[in-house]
């Protein structure tokens, strides 16, 4: 959800953290380039872009588990705020509880005289998304690109 939770608020909370562009490899599930293998922390997220397998936000923790690849790209280590990982959390349990509900092409039902209204697919559309509900809690952190 991480990924999803940057993307749309347009932060990847690496402003001053050390970024590699370039050749990476990735071998037996874990990138082994020196230069980031000195300069991520256990436990520290860092961000893939430019991979054909493993493009978005990881963990560098024992479950880490990447596809092995060679690709030019860049990642770029983060400090991901404990408040945006505890929304993140939020949004996981959000979905999961809700996830029938988000994922249904109705926006009603009923079963006496049975009738439905399909949902338009807009964003005006009654179905609630995981963006919409957290919408307040988002702002705080979203980036407004100026270039």
């Amino acid at each position: 959800m991480l990924s999803e939770i940057c993307k749309e608020i347009n932060n990847y909370f690496d402003r001053g953290m050390p970024h590699f562009h370039g050749a990476t490899t990735i071998e037996n599930g874990i990138i082994t380039d020196a230069d980031f293998v000195e300069a991520i922390k256990p436990n520290q997220y860092f961000c893939i872009k430019g991979s054909v397998f493993n493009d978005g936000v990881h963990k560098n923790d024992e479950n880490l588990k990447l596809t092995d690849e060679i690709f030019i790209g860049e990642v770029r280590l983060m400090a991901i705020p404990k408040d945006v990982i505890e929304l993140s959390n939020k949004i996981d349990a959000w979905m999961e509880k809700y996830s029938d509900m988000v994922d249904s092409p109705y926006t009603s039902e009923s079963f006496g005289e049975y009738s439905y209204s399909k949902a338009s697919g807009s964003k005006d559309s009654s179905n609630p998304t995981w963006q919409s509900v957290f919408k307040n809690e988002l702002l705080r952190w979203k980036k407004i690109c100026l270039y």
